[in-house]
């Protein structure tokens, strides 16, 4: 898809994008742990609400310059669907890792913890990674699905959905590797050790390739590409 806005602006809307949407999982996650005196459930619904609004935001605002990716398993799925080039999908993947890596440490900055910290929150497993993916599908599913018949519902389908995921799946629906690799660098609520983040990004890169085979074949009508 040909955008009137520079390869530039692309890359800086995916990097502020993504950023802006790690600081707030972070934060809101070590807001909500703080102020939730031990309840796990009204921590993680704080963390659930900041997460679902603040995507919203991002998309409307983001949508028109960059496609609002923020993530690497919908930048390769639009690539597989060559709705965007492959050099072009590499230059968002960097991007989205390096403003998730900054969000995390704009994170830290605002409550006035170490800047830069190694998650001991223990995520993997079986039922783990069938999360991730399930909830990576789902997202790739529910964009796709609104691109094709309904665009302007975008921002608020995926933030429903991810608001929806943090509670349905066992993982918190992560579903984002750039988003799994920042909250490696978070020892607070919303954290992931180092060593369980390739088991996640793995499942979440599976959903996305499965979901997208699957949406070419669902979501094209058989009138199609005749004239």
């Amino acid at each position: 898809m040909i955008r009137p806005f520079s390869l530039a602006q692309r890359l800086a809307a995916e990097a502020l994008g993504t950023g802006l949407l790690v600081a707030t999982v972070v934060g809101s996650g070590y807001m909500a742990e703080t102020l939730a005196d031990g309840n796990d459930a009204i921590a993680l619904l704080g963390n659930t609400i900041a997460t679902g609004a603040i995507l919203f935001v991002l998309i409307t605002i983001f949508v028109r310059i960059s496609g609002a990716h923020f993530n690497p398993a919908v930048t390769v799925g639009f690539a597989i669907r060559r709705d965007l080039r492959w050099p072009h999908a590499a230059s968002y993947i960097v991007a989205q890792v390096a403003g998730g890596v900054l969000g995390a440490v704009l994170a830290h900055a605002m409550f006035a913890l170490p800047l830069v910290q190694s998650a001991s929150n223990m995520r993997t497993g079986g039922a783990q990674w069938l999360a991730e993916g399930v909830a990576t599908f789902g997202l790739l599913l529910t964009i796709y699905g609104c691109v094709r018949f309904r665009p302007q519902a975008v921002a608020a389908a995926v933030g429903l959905y991810i608001t929806a995921g943090y509670w349905f799946t066992a993982s918190t629906s992560f579903a984002n590797p750039a988003v799994t690799i920042g909250r490696t660098l978070t020892d607070t609520f919303s954290g992931i050790r180092p060593i369980d983040a390739p088991g996640f990004i793995a499942a979440q890169l599976v959903g996305a390739v499965l979901a997208t085979w699957l949406a070419i074949w669902l979501f094209r009508s058989p009138h199609d590409g005749r004239r």
